[in-house]
């Protein structure tokens, strides 16, 4: 094996391993409503891995589906939110400050499920994707304090991991 075939190896490894972490602690905290580690990780990956947290983001939703079910009304979001805050982490990719992740991660958190109401919009109309993105307000909420409170807390230890882990 080549050094280059060593180093493509070992890239891809690390970005499955990146997924199978994002998979498994999404598993482990699913009895706590809203509160994940996900939006922190797509963030910390798309600054460490630039494009290539793409990979990372659509084997997560694949194993998402094949444990939880293909379904449209979850699964589709899935496709599309995680990649919104890759782009929106892309754009700010020169800030530094934890505070600032912090507020981007909690405001993804509150608009996550009217982001998650468009397949409802085009699959039952203005009214079902209403009726979903309102009942789910209580749950944004809490998706909004925790990211925000999560992000603020691991944002530098998980930077610096990664650093480690891409040998930066």
């Amino acid at each position: 094996m080549t050094g280059r075939q060593r180093k493509t190896a070992r890239e891809i490894t690390v970005l499955a391993l990146c997924a199978a972490v994002l998979f498994a602690q999404q598993v482990a905290l699913m009895a706590l409503p809203n509160i994940e580690l996900v939006s922190l990780l797509v963030i910390v990956y798309t600054l460490t891995f630039r494009y290539k947290v793409l990979y990372i983001i659509y084997v997560f939703a694949f194993l998402e589906g094949l444990f939880y079910g293909f379904s449209p009304w979850w699964w589709i979001p899935y496709l599309y939110v995680w990649t919104l805050l890759a782009l929106v982490v892309w754009l700010w990719r020169a800030c530094r400050s934890p505070v600032i992740w912090a507020m981007i991660s909690g405001v993804f958190g509150l608009c996550f499920g009217a982001l998650c109401a468009l397949p409802h919009l085009v699959i039952g109309g203005p009214a079902m994707a209403l009726a979903y993105w309102v009942s789910g307000i209580p749950f944004d909420l809490i998706h909004c304090v925790s990211n925000f409170v999560v992000c603020l807390a691991l944002w530098r230890p998980l930077m610096r991991l990664l650093a480690k882990v891409k040998g930066d």
